[in-house]
C-alpha cells in the first residue's frame, strides 16, 4: 500500500470560522506550526541556541515569532502595545539564563498562533482596509496589512529555522 503524501495545509480547504478572505493567513499560521513541530522537539539546547556563523539562533527566532505576531495583532486591532510587549520586545535579543527549551518555546508560539486564529475568526471582513497605525513611529497600515504581514514575517522566519537546524544538525554530525 502507498501512501499518500500530506498535503500542505492551504491545500486542505478552509479553516473553520476564518473568512475567506483572512484564510491565506490561516493556512500560513497553520503551516509553520506543523513545521516547527517536526523540527523543534528534536532540538537539544544547545542546538536550540547555538549561531552558526554567528547567525540568529533557532530559540530567538521561535521568541521573535511568538512576540512579532502577538504585536502585529495587537497593532490590528488597533490597540497599543502593552509594557509587557515592548519589554518583550526589547529582550528578545538579550534573552537571560535560563533560557526556554524547545518545548516551552513551541507550546508558546502554538498559543499565539491558536489566539491568532481567534482573532482571524472575529475579524470583520468589512474592516480589513481600517487604517492602522503601527508602533511609536505610527507608520500607517491597515488590519489586512499588519495580519498579512504576521504571516509572512512568521514564515520567513520559518524558513530561517529549517535552515539553521540543517546547519546545527551538520555541524554536530560532522564536528565542526
Amino acid at each position: 500500500m502507498t501512501s499518500v503524501p500530506q498535503t500542505d495545509v492551504w491545500l486542505r480547504g478552509p479553516v473553520a470560522g476564518v473568512p475567506s478572505e483572512l484564510q491565506p493567513v490561516a493556512h500560513a499560521f497553520l503551516q509553520l506550526l506543523e513545521d516547527i513541530e517536526k523540527i523543534a522537539p528534536a532540538l537539544g539546547q544547545e542546538e536550540l541556541w547555538f549561531r552558526p556563523g554567528g547567525a540568529a539562533s533557532i530559540g530567538f527566532h521561535l521568541t521573535h515569532m511568538s512576540g512579532s505576531i502577538d504585536r502585529l495583532f495587537t497593532y490590528a486591532r488597533g490597540k497599543e502595545l502593552s509594557a509587557t510587549q515592548s519589554n518583550a520586545f526589547e529582550n528578545e535579543r538579550r534573552l537571560e539564563p535560563p533560557l526556554p527549551t524547545s518545548a516551552e518555546l513551541v507550546s508558546r508560539l502554538r498559543h499565539t498562533i491558536e489566539s491568532g486564529l481567534q482573532q482571524l475568526r472575529l475579524t470583520e471582513p468589512g474592516s480589513l482596509l481600517e487604517p492602522r497605525p503601527v508602533g511609536r513611529a505610527k507608520l500607517p497600515s491597515t488590519v489586512l496589512g499588519l495580519l498579512f504581514h504576521a504571516a509572512e514575517h512568521a514564515q520567513k522566519h520559518t524558513g530561517q529555522i529549517i535552515t539553521t537546524a540543517k546547519i546545527v544538525r551538520e555541524s554536530a554530525d560532522t564536528g565542526f
